[in-house]
């Protein structure tokens, strides 16, 4: 579906979305397939598990744990304990804080700094007022 010239066109109904100027492919995973920037080859990359509050996940090896959270269907990270607003990935580089997730039974581990690893193991945080 075209939106504008500035579309970001999907191969998902899940999601839509714009950027200037690019255009880009999505994967029914939620994952990018196509960049004209990005070199996103997944040829030679395993799946490895990681489990997220108790469900097994496989995800792409060196994958961003938020992304893989994301890919899986992980948006939301947990919710804002003053507004109860859900939290996820926003700034992506480690500044905002909102990607924080439990890894390995250590807490505020900002999600989209981290690299996945085989056996992880991830809690969202449910932060109290």
């Amino acid at each position: 579906m075209k939106i504008s010239k500035h579309t970001i066109v999907f191969n998902s109904d899940k999601i839509q979305g714009q950027i200037d100027r690019r255009k880009m492919t999505i994967s029914n995973d939620l994952r990018l397939t196509n960049h004209p920037v990005l070199d996103l080859a997944r040829d030679g990359r395993r799946k490895v598990s990681i489990t997220v509050d108790g469900s097994r996940l496989d995800v792409l090896e060196g994958e961003i744990l938020a992304a893989a959270l994301w890919a899986n269907g992980f948006i939301a990270l947990g919710h804002n304990p003053s507004a109860g607003s859900p939290r996820g990935m926003y700034c992506g580089i480690g500044h905002c804080y909102e990607c924080r997730v439990t890894v390995d039974g250590v807490e505020d581990v900002r999600s989209c700094l981290i690299r996945v690893r085989d056996g992880m193991q991830v809690s969202i945080q449910n932060f109290k007022a």
